[in-house]
């Protein structure tokens, strides 16, 4: 069952408890983690418990945002062939920046870190042209982006969605 726990969070940063999970909500996420529809009744003959609690646990992990049951696509099959991440320096206000780059349709992350990059995002486009304009036109038109550099992605060797149960 999930448990809420305290968090000791950074300066500045928002408060957010966390959630511990036991094994049988971890074997739960696994089971939709193979399979986002397979049935409470399926998931719990696999887990032993029943489908009742099955339902109440899930829904008290969508609660807790622990975990959200989503549809993963394949942005090449839907057009988007060009997939890029970026690295930003910027000055000023970080949260500014961040909201302003969260907004845009192409960006799929926006990460705030340390080292030689204020932020990171990662981007889909549909081509080139695509991410050449949102780079010129869009990106470093900010006006506290300094720099940015890219990295274009020319292949995707591993993408898993199954992190946190083990």
């Amino acid at each position: 069952m999930p448990r809420r726990a305290a968090r000791q969070d950074g300066p500045g940063q928002t408060h957010r408890p966390t959630v511990t999970l036991d094994r049988l909500s971890k074997q739960i996420i696994e089971q939709l983690q193979q399979d986002g529809r397979k049935s409470y009744a399926a998931i719990a003959q696999e887990v032993g418990l029943s489908e009742p609690a099955v339902r109440q646990r899930v829904q008290r992990m969508l609660d807790a945002e622990v975990m959200q049951i989503v549809a993963v696509t394949d942005p090449l099959q839907l057009g988007f062939t060009r997939q890029a991440l970026i690295g930003l320096r910027t000055t000023g206000d970080l949260s500014a920046v961040s909201d302003v780059l969260a907004e845009m349709d192409e960006v799929t992350y926006v990460v705030t870190t340390a080292g030689s990059f204020d932020l990171i995002i990662e981007v889909l486009c549909e081509d080139d042209a695509h991410l050449l304009e949102l780079l010129n036109s869009r990106i470093r038109n900010l006006p506290s982006v300094t720099a940015t550099e890219t990295f274009v992605y020319l292949k995707l060797n591993k993408q898993l969605y199954n992190w946190g149960t083990r």
